[in-house]
């Protein structure tokens, strides 16, 4: 059966940045070892920035080399600079994404840029990628982060996002991704983000958003993007994960309840949320002092549950 929706799990870059116990590198790869057994094929799997500034996420070359090698999974990673993305595309990654804040506070804090700095590095990064054969070229992914409302500034002007976002398509981004970075967002204004930017960029340029449940709005929100068409949905695994950068900013929308929801609709995620709850025990295990969230885990499925995937009547 087709996959409806791609869930993209980013707790083992989300994730773990957030958290102080550092898991060791062959632990992350029993985890992307179990959640692609258990039928997921995207996983950002983590960022090529200094070892100082993230240590944990300092062995993510190796880790990708590792992912790289499971069949049909798009391994993706996060990169702050050309610099960042050289070493990604020598490590061999399918997906790179580049996080954009709209809110240039935040900008300023997260890859200690201006807008306008961040503008001239997302054309350098293009400039690089077009040298590269079409085979070694990896999608390229601008995220537009804090794109419904920032910790540091408060509002973020719609009409700002959707020209950043025509603006970064113009220099040559595959696709951008909208990212509530603070948990801020709601269905209506997702709604007009969404249809903002592909009128202006065009639908084809637009599939993925990055959700979080800070207030409790990251399912209703998912629920509202998926009815407006989108088909790739970020999500962690036990809803760890936020930005160091941005205060109060919680809460992914936990990969196993988002999984629940979808294939109780009827939606197919070629997940096996059986096998993906048995993923989470794991994590657990190796990260005993790390609370992980998640609805579904506490209560268990319900009986007569069936997935979108079961052919039973």
């Amino acid at each position: 059966m087709a996959t409806d929706i791609l869930i993209s799990e980013v707790g083992l870059r989300d994730g773990l940045q957030s958290i102080d116990p550092v898991l060791p590198t062959e632990r992350k790869k029993a985890w992307i070892a179990a959640q692609h057994a258990a039928g997921t094929r995207e996983m950002e799997v983590g960022s090529f920035v200094p070892a100082k500034l993230i240590p944990q996420l300092a062995d993510t070359a190796e880790v990708v080399r590792y992912a790289t090698g499971l069949p049909g999974l798009c391994v993706a990673a996060l990169v702050p600079n050309l610099h960042g993305l050289r070493d990604a595309v020598a490590s061999g990654v399918h997906k790179i994404t580049l996080p954009f804040s709209m809110s240039e506070t935040h900008s300023i804090r997260n890859l200690r840029k201006t807008h306008a700095q961040v503008i001239e590095e997302i054309g350098r990064c293009v400039g690089y990628l077009d040298t590269l054969p079409g085979e070694r070229r990896p999608k390229f992914e601008v995220s537009l982060s804090t794109a419904f409302g920032c910790t540091l500034e408060g509002e973020v002007p719609e009409r700002r996002v959707i020209a950043y976002a025509e603006q970064v398509v113009e220099l040559g981004a595959d696709e951008v991704c909208l990212s509530d970075t603070t948990g801020y967002g709601n269905p209506a204004q997702l709604g007009r983000l969404v249809r903002g930017v592909r009128e202006a960029c065009g639908a084809d340029r637009l599939d993925g958003v990055h959700l979080h449940n800070t207030r409790g709005q990251g399912l209703a929100n998912a629920l509202a993007a998926v009815e407006l068409g989108i088909t790739t949905l970020d999500s962690s695994l036990g809803g760890i994960g936020g930005c160091p950068w941005a205060p109060g900013a919680s809460g992914n929308i936990v990969t196993e309840d988002l999984v629940f929801l979808l294939e109780s609709m009827g939606l197919s995620t070629g997940i096996d949320l059986e096998a993906l709850i048995e993923v989470r025990e794991r994590v657990q295990a190796a990260l005993p002092d790390v609370e992980l969230y998640g609805f579904v885990p506490a209560a268990g499925l319900p009986l007569g549950f069936r997935p979108a995937c079961d052919p039973s009547p």
